[in-house]
């Protein structure tokens, strides 16, 4: 069902550069592809191609209304160029979201919704604040790195954060659906390119900041980085910081929102206190208590200070919804996530888990974490992706020869470029330091290789693939998901 443009403009600077303001509208677009009678067609300005230049070609197809940053009627078709409406903007991506809200009828005012931004942290926080929300009856949507969740429906995500079009016809279907709250990750690149706007988070979430997504196609450097992460802070009602983190004051600076704390610093509005390092049976946890403006105890079936961090910030935000403490600690402790230190049971013997850590930093935090629990041996087996910058490859190699006993390199998703070519250079890292390590090109060979030689108090991560269920060669997906391979690999020793 159709809109009369003008009442979809609320809150938008624009100049009518030709037509009316009475112009039907019968749905938004910013993919030439999808334009049809009645579009509204965004000129959006990328990296890659300009919006711009499909202004004629959406015409052609019966765009009724164009939105661009610059005069495009020179290009539209003499037949059809009194046909179209045309409003002019500053920044179109910014135009695109308010269109966007107004056009689904602001479907984020009729939710609470929670933002989470941070380096790390954001997707297995999410999970974690879903988890409580739904316990305590919040029927509660999730927007992230590997998934959308709206009610009863799941999609696979292709981005953390979506482009603002889709981000408010997902929250339109979560209404729908009957949601009461959305937790979503925002990233920085999502706050960079307006994505967000067009609404008011009830909450925003910094977990921490470390150098990352630092080049040509995303921050110019790392005060970039924080700026965008920083844009979230004058978005919200309520910012809840990890108060620990060395950018912390940095990050708060221009905030426009009340501020909650948590962390283990006595200054924290919520304080992580008491911590024990918990193993037995092939599986690895943690348990600590929260004390400050909340007073309970977790345990946690996963391991390590992050996981600790994680499970802090989830209990800060829940605490603001009043919910009661014990439905807090069990939701949390049960709370699980693919591909984030995801524990396979296989053996009593040793711990063998999955994890995305897909560069040195993520690695580095990971594998540091592991060693706190003395194994026998720590082994690292992980690829990197081919079309991806060297120096991760090299960074890789390097944390991994200093901090495993035993490296696997083998292949993640070599994309366009050589198997052997990408294992060579993480060789080179490897050689900086005296780690032990073995190479097998096959990533199933790898995996069947750390089970068949597993050694009692072994801790094995398979690290770098997480959540993905695939491996991408020359353009095509494979289906390949660790957990099959590891099911099949127990299967044929009789051991499934």
């Amino acid at each position: 069902m159709g809109k009369i443009l003008k009442t979809i403009l609320e809150d938008l600077e624009y100049e009518l550069v030709q037509g009316s303001l009475d112009t039907e509208v019968e749905g938004i677009v910013c993919d030439s592809r999808k334009a049809g009678k009645g579009s509204l067609f965004i000129c959006v300005p990328g990296a890659v191609t300009d919006g711009h230049k499909y202004a004629p070609d959406v015409v052609e197809k019966g765009a009724s209304v164009l939105v661009t940053e610059k005069d495009v009627r020179d290009l539209l078709p003499e037949d059809k160029k009194e046909d179209v409406t045309i409003l002019q903007v500053k920044d179109a991506r910014y135009a695109m979201a308010f269109l966007s809200a107004a056009w689904f009828d602001h479907p984020a005012d009729k939710m609470k919704v929670i933002g989470i931004t941070g380096t790390k942290g954001k997707t297995t926080t999410t999970y974690m604040v879903r988890s409580v929300l739904e316990s305590a009856d919040y029927k509660t949507g999730l927007v992230g790195t590997i998934e959308i969740i709206m009610g009863d429906e799941h999609i696979s995500a292709e981005h953390t954060t979506p482009e603002s079009c889709l981000l408010q016809e997902y929250f339109a279907k979560m209404v729908e659906k009957g949601c009461q709250c959305v937790v979503m990750e925002v990233s920085s690149q999502a706050l960079m390119l307006h994505r967000t706007q067009g609404f008011t988070f009830d909450y925003g979430i910094f977990t921490n900041l470390e150098p990352d997504h630092i080049g040509p196609a995303e921050h110019k450097d790392f005060d970039d980085y924080l700026h965008c992460k920083s844009l979230l802070f004058q978005q919200c009602k309520t910012g809840i910081f990890n108060c620990d983190d060395e950018h912390f004051e940095k990050v708060k600076e221009g905030a426009t929102c009340d501020i909650v704390t948590y962390g283990f610093s006595e200054k924290a509005d919520y304080r992580a206190e008491d911590l024990f390092l918990m193993e037995g049976e092939g599986l690895l946890g943690i348990s600590f208590h929260v004390s400050g403006k909340a007073d309970l105890s977790l345990k946690l079936h996963a391991p390590g200070r992050f996981s600790v961090y994680n499970a802090l910030c989830a209990i800060t935000i829940c605490d603001q919804f009043g919910i009661e403490k014990g439905v807090m600690a069990e939701a949390v402790g049960q709370a699980k996530v693919k591909g984030r230190i995801e524990m396979i049971p296989v053996s009593k013997d040793y711990t063998l888990m999955i994890d995305y850590a897909h560069n040195a930093m993520s690695l580095e935090s990971l594998l540091r974490t592991l060693r706190e629990y003395k194994p026998g041996r720590l082994v690292c087996l992980f690829g990197c992706g081919g079309d991806r910058s060297k120096l991760r490859r090299f960074e890789m190699g390097e944390v991994s020869g200093k901090l495993a006993d035993l490296t696997v390199i083998t292949s993640d998703n070599p994309r366009t470029e050589d198997p052997q070519a990408i294992i060579d250079d993480i060789k080179t890292g490897i050689g900086k330091t005296d780690g032990e390590y073995v190479e097998i090109i096959d990533r199933r060979e790898a995996i069947r290789y750390v089970i068949d030689n597993a050694k009692p108090r072994d801790l094995i991560v398979l690290a770098g693939k997480g959540h993905e269920d695939y491996q991408e060669i020359n353009g095509k997906k494979y289906p390949m998901d660790e957990r099959d391979i590891i099911r099949d690999i127990m299967k044929d020793k009789g051991m499934a």
